[in-house]
């Protein structure tokens, strides 16, 4: 694949290439080696690849030329050199998820290009040009880009130094435990719909989490709250996405899976504990979204500009009572719905948040981006002190066959063309 740039015809993007030479390395060193050799294909000056960091509000420098997290972690560094995100190039490039080529400090073009999977956005990758690149140039970055993050997705399988990178305040272990109930993408875009959570946590762990699962045939949704804080909440919370999920993947259907979860919970649990939830079956083929609500805040519905809840049958909390059952409600959905799952501390933080005004005015944007504008909203609201977490998930429904497509590559235009 050669793809050449304005200043250096002989410049060239060999993917091939940059995938057989990080396969010859360990994890650790991977996205390390890919920038590097990528930027001494380009002949940059410099190649970084700065990874978002898990609060959504900060960027850190991860791997590259000059940034190896691996060297500081092991020099005693206590997390990467992080960045804030808010009104920078970085969080436009996130944000919008297209390149953005700005003038370097000392001459020529700085390009940022989203790296992204299937549009959880990973972080970007930042190249210091000696020229102005061409669209074709761009394009070749791009393509890039996308294969960074497909490396990186597989790489941090096999090493915590990813999660070091992007932690930049300690965790508690209710936080530890929370962090890994939680799926490992936090949005999953197809043709057909687009799933995005955003967990916001208090100052002691609430107990918050949400799931989901997509197969041939069904996506599967999830969003729950265990009563009381710290590892206490944590440890309910753990029985029931623990068992929610075996009985997911061992083919239970959706009643099932709340049944068994039920009274997994109340056989390892004390009288008095007990977690809300709903759980969400999406059948793709009929476009209806089938749910159970434990006991939980109504979900919301945008539809045509305004939105409204849809109000439920509530069922009792799961782990009250062993052995009984749950009503199914199926809702059907149209193209350009979007149903947004909450848990009660996006209203208990701070009466001041309207929601639905706030889910009306981001008609326009991306799920992934909704759900961070709404945690910062209530974080904002309250003054940075949440006293229970406040958890989101938004599903955009587009409409049409199970096996749409959806290219999650960042136009290859750049802000410079563009001016």
């Amino acid at each position: 694949m050669d793809l050449a740039g304005s200043s250096a015809r002989a410049h060239r993007i060999d993917l091939d290439a940059l995938l057989d030479r990080i396969a010859t390395v360990s994890p650790v060193e991977a996205i390390d080696v890919m920038v590097d050799e990528l930027a001494g294909m380009l002949r940059a000056r410099s190649g970084c690849f700065l990874i978002a960091d898990l609060s959504g509000r900060l960027i850190s420098r991860f791997g590259g030329t000059d940034w190896n997290a691996a060297r500081r972690l092991q020099e005693g560094a206590r997390h990467a050199l992080a960045e804030r995100l808010p009104g920078t190039d970085y969080e436009r490039v996130l944000r919008d998820q297209r390149v953005e080529v700005v003038a370097a400090p000392g001459g020529g073009s700085m390009v940022m290009v989203p790296v992204t999977d299937r549009g959880d956005a990973i972080g970007v990758l930042e190249l210091e040009l000696a020229d102005a690149p061409d669209e074709q140039l761009i394009a070749g970055i791009v393509a890039a880009a996308r294969t960074l993050a497909y490396v990186a997705v597989a790489c941090r399988r096999h090493t915590d130094l990813f999660e070091w990178a992007q932690r930049t305040l300690p965790f508690t272990l209710a936080a530890e435990i929370q962090r890994r109930l939680l799926p490992t993408a936090f949005t999953c875009e197809t043709g057909q719909f687009t799933v995005s959570g955003w967990l916001e946590p208090a100052n002691a762990v609430g107990g918050d989490t949400f799931d989901y699962a997509i197969d041939r045939d069904t996506l599967h949704v999830s969003i729950t709250d265990a009563v009381g804080h710290d590892v206490n909440a944590a440890t309910l919370a753990t029985i029931l996405v623990a068992s929610l999920r075996n009985g997911r993947r061992r083919g239970a259907d959706l009643l099932d899976q709340a049944a068994t979860a039920n009274d997994a919970l109340a056989a390892h649990s004390t009288v008095g504990q007990f977690v809300t939830g709903q759980l969400v079956r999406v059948d793709r083929a009929t476009a209806t979204a089938t749910f159970v609500n434990a006991g939980h805040p109504f979900p919301l519905r945008l539809r045509d500009g305004r939105v409204e809840e849809i109000e439920l049958d509530i069922d009792m909390p799961f782990g009250l009572e062993p052995g009984r059952s749950f009503r199914p409600q199926p809702v059907p959905l149209l193209p350009g719905d979007r149903i947004l799952l909450i848990t009660d501390g996006m209203y208990e933080n701070d009466e001041r948040v309207d929601l639905n005004a706030l889910i009306e005015r981001t008609a326009g944007l991306h799920s992934r981006e909704v759900v961070h504008l709404l945690g910062d909203e209530v974080l904002r609201a309250s003054g940075g002190e949440l006293r229970d977490d406040a958890t989101t998930v938004c599903i955009d429904w587009h409409g049409g066959p199970p096996g749409g497509r959806v290219d999650d590559l960042p136009s290859a235009r750049s802000a410079a063309s563009e001016s």
